[in-house]
Order: C-alpha cells, then structure tokens, then sequence
C-alpha cells in the first residue's frame, strides 16, 4: 500500500504537465489564485529593502528601534487577524469572493503606503496588507485545491507554495530596481498594487468553488464548473464523491456541533486531536523560532551590521538569501516523499542549529575586530561633530581600549572610515544627514548599523548555508505534516490553530529582532536562536511522528496513545510504526 501511494505521488507530480497541457483551463485557475502567494510572499518580503529608505526619510524612525519593528511586524499582526476571519468569511462567502476581498486589500494598503506623509500611515497599510495577507495564506491554497483533478491537486497546491517564496525573491528584485528613483521605498512598497489588480481582474472571470457551491444548495452550477474541469467520462464520479464528501462533512457537523465553541471542546476531548495538536504546534512554532523571518524581514539590515553600509549593496546581496529559499521549496518538494519528514525536520535543524552558532562566531569576532577610533580624526573632522560620549577623550585623556566603531554605535553615533584603509582607524563622530554627507564628500564611508569588517564575507556565506539547510525541511514540512494529523472532522479547527500559533511566533520574532541586538548585540542573538533551535529540535523528535506512506487511519492509531519515539518507546510497544 505505503508502495503504491508513493507511485501515486510520483505520478501526481509528472503528470500534472500532460493534464493542465490538455485542459489549460486549469493551470489558468490555479495560476490565477496563486497571485495571492505572490502577493503573500512580496508583501512580506518587501519591507526588508524599503525599511533602509524609510528611516532615511523618517528620522523618528531611524532613532527608534520599536517603531522599525512595528513597521516590519504590523503586516504579520494583520495577517492573524486576516487568517482568523477569513476561515469564516470563505465558509459564509465563498472562496472566490475571499481573493477578492484579499485584493481590495492588498490595493488599499499599497495606495495608503504609497502617500504616507507619517510613520504612523505607513504602519495602517501595513496592517490593511496584513490582513489581505492573512486571507490570501488560507484561501488560495483552498481555492486551487477545490479547483484541481485529485491525481495532480498536490503538485498544483504546491505552486501555491513556490509562488510565496518566489515572491520574496521578487520584492528583492524591485527594491534593487528602484534604490536610485526618487521615492524609492513608496515604489518598493506600491508596486504591489500591479498584481492584486490583476489578479482582481482574472478572478472575476473565474468562477467559484464547485464544493462550497454544492454544499450551499448550487448544485446545477457545481455541475458545469466540474464538466469544464474534468473528462466527461469522470465528471459523475466526481459528482458522487464530492455528493457523499459533503454528506459525511455535514453529518460529522451535527454530531460536533455546528458552533466554534462546540468543535473547540470536541476536538479538545479527543486523543488523537490533542496529540496532534502538541506535534502540529511544536513544528509551527519552532519554524519560527529557528530565527527565519528575521533573514527574510531583516536580512539587508543583518547584513549591514556585517559590516555593508551601502543601501544597495545590502539589498543585492539579500536576493541570494531570497533566491535559496525559492529554490528550497522546489528541493523540498522533490524529496520529502522519498526520505519522510520527521527526518528531514531533525536533519534541517542540525543544520540550522550549526549555522546559527557559527554565524553568532562570525559578528562576535567582527565586533571584536572593529576598526579602533582615531582620536584626533575625531576631534578635528568637523566643528561640534564629534560624538558627545567620546568627546571626553579627545581632550587630554587617552580613550580606553574598548572604544572602537562598535562602541561608537553604542552610542548612537556614527564611524567614518578612514580615508586610506577602510579597516584602520577612523572617526567617531555625531550621526546625522549632515556628516554622513560630509563623510562621504570625504570619500570615505559611513557606518551607523554596523562597522567595517574583514569578516563580513562570512555572514553572507553562513545565511546562505543557513537557508539551505532551512527552506526543503524546516521550511515547508511543518505545513505538510499539519495537513496529515488531524482527523478529517477536526482538520479545519485544528489546522487553523497551528497556523494562528505560526503567525503569532512569527510576530515575536519579527517584533523583537531589533531590540534583541540592540541588547546583547548580533552575536548574542544568533546564539539565542541557536538555543531556541535547540529546544525545538528536541521536542520534535520527542512529539513529532513520521507519517510519509502512512494511511490517515494509521496516523491515528499512532497518534492515540500518545507518540513517543524508539528510545523511550516501552517493549510493549514494539509493534508500533518504527520511525527514524
């Protein structure tokens, strides 16, 4: 059996070339929702260029740490909000109204962005984004999914996925692209609008769910969206079977209950949804505790404490972070049918857990190394420049020896380097638009997030090893194996719990970053990850069972009794499913 479902999925994969080559009416379904991935994946990815021009226009925004945050974090506030309703909005509305709703959205918060005159306006786009994200995160991959023949829905759903981290890559590309256009950060954030139009626009055109058509008493309509999809040889099976799905759904509703409160406390009192429930949050929250969102949130910004003071730089050496992700969910894809995901989880977080502490390696020796102050650079490079916490010294006495371009920034104060060598002595002086000019009128560099360093390399080397390792396990598993071990009555609920706890460790992370660095600095907190890391790494292998070629009713036999794995599995148990 566990043989033939594996065929099965190897010619899902392959054959979804012929079917959609034959009925491109599909691949034009499925391309046409998955925009909401693009647009998922560009609006959360964006703000990572745009946030280096925001705090150039915005000196308030520069000074103060928490309102970066609430700026990158407000869309993942929004996207909890946008998840929450939107389960409820697709059940009551449709799916097809829902990407609509999503792209109103997504069009609103682009426009109010873009003619931001205030922080504050900024920060209500990026929460009118957040919700369009939220739905879009639940309600395209629905869409397609309903849309699609069974023997390729996977591989189609999959794009869904793709398209996400393609369209990360993307937002990268457009913020390289407009880092010299006047308005820079209103370009990077506005060109969302473009797609969610268009998307708008198809799905008009398209139709709605045959299922959630069906299930409300439609049937006629049902009928002739399913001939379009399907051979006419197929069309009455798929019929009968979506006829007896909505049956058994609707009968396993009048045993639960039809209100939230009643399917909480049913899915609560079974064994198998709360073990479940303890393997699918583990993975959802250690996804996000592994510290992957502050690369792709922050990975410009990362970079510039390694030492790329240059906007431009920053961003074009974030697409290569950007550009393993995407490739990583296709490696996934490939893969997690052959080795099973437990495994590849375990071994993705060996890996991440490695290239967290060698990059926390990596900024402490930058800090260590940072180019020492020159004293009379420092006095003397412009009238009241210097910085007030190191003026003391430039008088008679000496500074002490800890006082280096790291220390400069303690102080929210600025490095020029030195004009000859960028990594010898230099200025530490007052950080403004003014000597930052100045600085470079010099021909030297300006350094206020991070300090010239000989190691800088490294960082880039190491976040890119890190997504590596990341995206095929980390990276998408948890999502699959949250689609595997639930009943099917409780799926729905129990699938949206793990979700809204993935988007709520994604805004801890995403609201913290920043301060974490400002407190114990970039080394610090890469070693904090890697000890959150850790952490997840033992409880999934501890909660965590593999459920590669396992029958639904098999995962939950196994998940009835409580999982445990082999070590702590007791001999009376040896006949259960053995796992890596």
């Amino acid at each position: 059996m566990v043989e033939e479902a594996s065929k099965s999925e190897q010619i899902n994969f392959t054959e979804v070339w012929t079917t959609t080559w034959e009925t491109p009416y599909i691949m034009r379904l499925a391309l046409s929702a998955g925009i909401g991935g693009l647009l998922f994946g560009y609006n959360t990815g964006v703000i990572a260029g745009a946030l280096l021009y925001i705090k150039e226009e915005f000196g308030e925004v520069d000074n103060k740490t928490w309102l970066q945050e609430i700026i990158v974090s407000m869309t993942v506030a929004g996207a909890i909000v946008g998840a929450a309703i939107g389960g409820w909005y697709n059940d009551k509305f449709g799916r097809r109204m829902s990407v609509l709703i999503a792209d109103v959205l997504f069009l609103l918060g682009a426009l109010v962005m873009v003619i931001a005159h205030a922080p504050w306006v900024i920060i209500l786009g990026r929460l009118l984004v957040g919700f369009g994200v939220g739905m879009a995160s639940m309600t395209s991959p629905l869409y397609i999914s309903e849309m699609s023949p069974a023997r390729i829905r996977g591989a189609l759903v999959s794009t869904n996925g793709l398209l996400i981290t393609g369209g990360q890559f993307l937002s990268y590309l457009i913020n390289l692209a407009f880092v010299h256009t006047p308005g820079t950060w209103r370009w990077m954030l506005g060109v969302s609008a473009i797609p969610a139009i268009i998307q708008f626009c198809l799905m008009l055109t398209l139709p709605e769910s045959p299922r959630w058509l069906y299930r409300n008493d439609r049937k006629a309509e049902s009928r002739d969206i399913l001939e379009r999809i399907y051979p006419a040889e197929m069309v009455e099976a798929e019929i009968a079977a979506l006829k007896e799905s909505v049956r058994a759904e609707t009968a396993d509703e009048d045993i639960i209950g039809h209100t939230f409160s009643d399917k909480l406390r049913g899915a609560l009192s079974n064994p198998v949804v709360r073990h479940g429930l303890a393997a699918g949050i583990t993975v959802q929250v250690a996804q996000q505790f592994v510290g992957i969102n502050t690369v792709m949130y922050y990975s410009p910004t990362i970079l510039q404490f390694a030492g790329y003071a240059s906007n431009k730089t920053a961003i074009a050496l974030a697409l290569i972070t950007s550009g393993l992700n995407a490739v990583g969910s296709v490696v996934s894809m490939m893969f997690v049918d052959r080795y099973g995901r437990r495994k590849l989880m375990i071994i993705s977080m060996f890996g991440i857990i490695t290239c967290l502490v060698i990059l926390a390696a990596v900024f402490n020796e930058a800090s260590n190394h940072a180019p020492k102050i020159d004293k009379r650079d420092s006095r003397n490079f412009a009238k009241n420049a210097t910085c007030p916490a190191f003026a003391p010294f430039t008088a008679s006495r000496s500074p002490p020896s800890n006082w280096n371009c790291m220390k400069c920034l303690q102080y929210d104060c600025g490095f020029c380097s030195n004009g000859a060598q960028e990594y010898a002595p230099g200025a530490c002086i007052v950080q403004s638009a003014d000597m930052k000019a100045l600085c470079h009128s010099k021909g030297r560099t300006f350094f206020k997030d991070g300090c010239p360093s000989k190691f800088g390399y490294l960082a880039i080397v190491f976040l890119g090893l890190y997504i590596i390792v990341y995206a095929p396990g980390m990276g998408t598993v948890p999502w699959i194996v949250n689609s595997e071990i639930y009943p099917l009555r409780y799926r729905g609920l129990a699938g949206g719990i793990a979700a809204v706890s993935n988007w709520m460790s994604n805004l801890v992370v995403s609201e913290t970053f920043l301060t974490l660095t400002n407190a114990v600095g970039s080394s610090g907190t890469f070693l904090l990850f890697a000890g959150s890391s850790a952490v997840g790494l033992f409880f999934i292998w501890l909660l965590v069972p593999e459920t590669k070629g396992l029958q639904f009713e098999e995962v939950e036999k196994l998940l009835e009794g409580g999982f445990r794995p082999s070590l702590l599995r007791p001999t009376t148990m040896e006949n259960q499913v053995e796992t890596p």
